[in-house]
């Protein structure tokens, strides 16, 4: 879960003020529910695919298909995102390059590629690169968290009139749609649950425990970075969390924050580049995607699956490529489609809580029931927070998908 999006967020939430803080809560309170959800499927059917397996259980091939479809638009989109917000980072070292959308979004994509590249070399690799990584990501947040809340400026969380980012839409539900990109991956430990030991305890626990954690970083963080730079300044900036070091430290302790957080969203693509492929991997084993992407090179990588990853994350860069869309812009953009794809998924999962499995009778508590309900609720509201023109696309995306479902199925047929 901490990658790119709580790194780049401050510059989003900036015009929010004090309404971010109030979306933050929402949407760790709503992570929360959801995580209560996968945790009693995980429990109760521990099944290697996470909320493809969840759903398809629950609601048959076509629902699974589009759920799968749904997620793996949901990766591929945070892959352009986390391209981005790795370069956006980089602006104290090379800003003439960074300051320039055209070179910005080269850089981005070459990221994207140099990453695919070390992750076709096999699961060995890319593991390596992501402890590197991983080790070095919690820094940048702990410090600005603790910085801010010493520092504390309450004048910086008014929230203004104008905060809604859209005619005729909730501020509140905004925020909530751009706070919950940063809890996407929370559904993550359910997804390798044949290579988990006691599966049926450990996944529950570790989904429960890292959304708590997680959700108590990213406020705090936030909190410090907002309480620092006057909104204005933080709106402006591609480097949110390196603004807030250099008031806090100087231009010294800036670039040390931008370092990390741009190591941060280094690791997190590499991470995300894996999940891609693994993902089209295991749905093209249960002939649900093209068998092709079952293929897999001497290193047993689904080289197919990441590189039609990789040509839709440039895609998705290049088509919201503008000369006059900062990178803050792009961001949220790229954000809101991967958010909106990953919730769709969440709304099956939290109805798949009140069906039976195929060999066993149902056994729903009344409180489980409820939290089930509410996560569902949770994720409409978060849909609808993302705004009409990203629900549009996101409506598109997802139908683009029936023909592939087609495709496959009469493949299926056409066996002996």
């Amino acid at each position: 879960m901490v990658g790119s999006g709580v790194f780049m967020l401050p510059a989003s939430l900036a015009k929010f003020g004090g309404l971010s803080f109030a979306g933050w809560v929402l949407s760790a309170a709503g992570a929360m529910l959801l995580a209560l959800v996968f945790a009693f499927l995980a429990k109760r059917h521990p099944a290697a695919g996470g909320v493809y397996a969840y759903t398809r259980e629950g609601f048959g091939d076509l629902a699974g298909f589009l759920v799968a479809w749904g997620y793996w638009i949901s990766v591929w989109s945070a892959n352009a995102a986390l391209s981005i917000a790795f370069v956006g980072y980089l602006d104290p070292f090379i800003p003439g390059i960074v300051r320039h959308p055209a070179s910005a979004a080269m850089l981005a994509v070459s990221t994207l590629w140099f990453l695919t590249a070390v992750n076709s070399r096999g699961v060995a690799v890319a593991g390596r690169v992501q402890v590197v990584t991983t080790t070095l990501k919690l820094l940048p947040l702990v410090v600005i968290g603790i910085g801010g809340l010493m520092w504390f400026d309450a004048t910086h969380f008014a929230a203004p009139a104008a905060a809604a980012s859209s005619p005729g839409q909730n501020p509140l539900f905004a925020v909530v749609a751009m706070t919950m990109f940063a809890f996407v991956g929370l559904e993550s430990a359910t997804i390798p649950a044949d290579a988990v030991v006691e599966p049926d305890r450990t996944i529950p626990r570790a989904t429960i425990v890292g959304t708590v954690v997680t959700a108590v970083i990213y406020i705090a963080s936030t909190a410090g970075a907002i309480s620092l730079v006057a909104p204005e300044q933080l709106a402006a900036s591609s480097a949110p969390f390196a603004e807030a070091a250099r008031v806090l430290g100087g231009e010294w302790l800036g670039r040390a924050i931008a370092a990390g957080a741009a190591i941060s969203a280094f690791g997190s693509l590499n991470g995300w580049i894996l999940i891609a492929s693994q993902l089209s991997l295991a749905v093209a084993r249960d002939g649900v995607f093209p068998k092709s992407f079952a293929r897999v090179n001497a290193n047993g990588t689904p080289v197919l699956g990441m590189v039609v990853a990789g040509v839709l994350s440039t895609a998705l860069i290049a088509l919201n490529f503008s000369p006059s869309k900062g990178l803050v812009a792009l961001f949220t953009t790229i954000m809101l489609i991967s958010t909106l794809s990953t919730l769709v998924p969440y709304t099956f999962c939290s109805l798949a809580v009140f069906l039976p499995l195929k060999d066993r009778p149902l056994r729903l508590t009344p409180g489980m029931a409820v939290i089930a309900a509410l996560a569902f609720c949770f994720a409409i509201i978060a849909i609808l927070g993302a705004g009409s023109d990203v629900v549009f696309y996101g409506f598109l995306l997802l139908i683009a998908g029936l023909p592939v479902y087609v495709w496959v199925q009469r493949a299926r047929e056409s066996r002996p």
